[in-house]
């Protein structure tokens, strides 16, 4: 669509939106540091972390990415590219993030997480409508053939197409608010286990309306699928530990 703003491939629409919703993440992150009365300095050992598992999550994004092409065809070797996936990504990002907190951070500051990990997916949320923002400008992932008036026509394509990206960050969207909405009004801590069922079950089926092949990964279920299915799953070991982890750290 507009993959440079003004002409000039510094200014790369993508990216830029990438960068906004980060920005937007973090300055979520420290409303919510400010509204709860959170240590200073466990705040920002949190934040410098979350710095860390993004750089990480890039990295993951692109060799998750890369083991899909290759699963599709090995003939091609196996190479990492600028291609990514965001639920590789997260996988990543979220794995770097603890390893680093349980190695370093829990010694440091106590067995704090819990103090903090309502507001993840928050964060983690809003970055996703900046990131499938810049997939509408950069013209990938986006839908299947349409004639509705809702298609787009992309500039490497030559027929209108779902605009899958904005269906995704119009969800998002809704999803950020209504995750806000519990943290901070109704103090709500099982905001992963929302986030995990709710954007699990979305990206399951917006893939049915992709047209963006990424490769397969089981049967013919495309790999975010798959992960999808595993992060809905993964849901309910998520609940019970956290319910088991709030119930420990009440008062008696």
């Amino acid at each position: 669509m507009y993959p440079n703003l003004f002409g000039q491939r510094l200014l790369n629409t993508c990216g830029i939106c990438i960068a906004i919703g980060l920005v937007l993440c973090f300055v979520v992150y420290r409303y919510y540091v400010q509204k709860k009365g959170i240590d200073r300095k466990f705040a920002d050992f949190l934040e410098w972390n979350a710095y860390v598992a993004i750089a990480a999550g890039f990295f993951s994004a692109a060799f998750f990415q890369a083991v899909y092409n290759y699963i599709e065809n090995p003939a091609a070797g196996f190479h990492i590219t600028m291609q990514l996936t965001f639920l590789g990504g997260l996988i990543g990002g979220v794995s770097s993030f603890l390893i680093v907190y349980f190695a370093y951070g829990r010694k440091r500051f106590g067995p704090r997480l819990m103090e903090a990990y309502p507001i993840a997916p928050v964060c983690i949320t809003i970055s996703q409508v900046g990131g499938r923002i810049g997939c509408f400008f950069a013209g990938c992932c986006y839908g299947k053939p349409t004639d509705s008036w809702l298609g787009v026509r992309f500039p490497n394509l030559l027929y209108k197409a779902y605009p899958t990206q904005l269906f995704e960050a119009a969800f998002l969207l809704v999803l950020f608010l209504v995750l806000l909405y519990l943290v901070i009004q109704k103090n709500f801590k099982q905001t992963f286990v929302v986030y995990m069922i709710a954007y699990g079950s979305f990206r399951f089926c917006i893939e049915f309306l992709r047209d963006d092949p990424r490769g397969e990964l089981v049967g013919t279920l495309s790999p975010s699928q798959t992960l999808s299915l595993l992060m809905i799953v993964g849901s309910v070991p998520v609940y019970f530990a956290t319910r088991r982890i709030l119930g420990a750290s009440s008062p008696a």
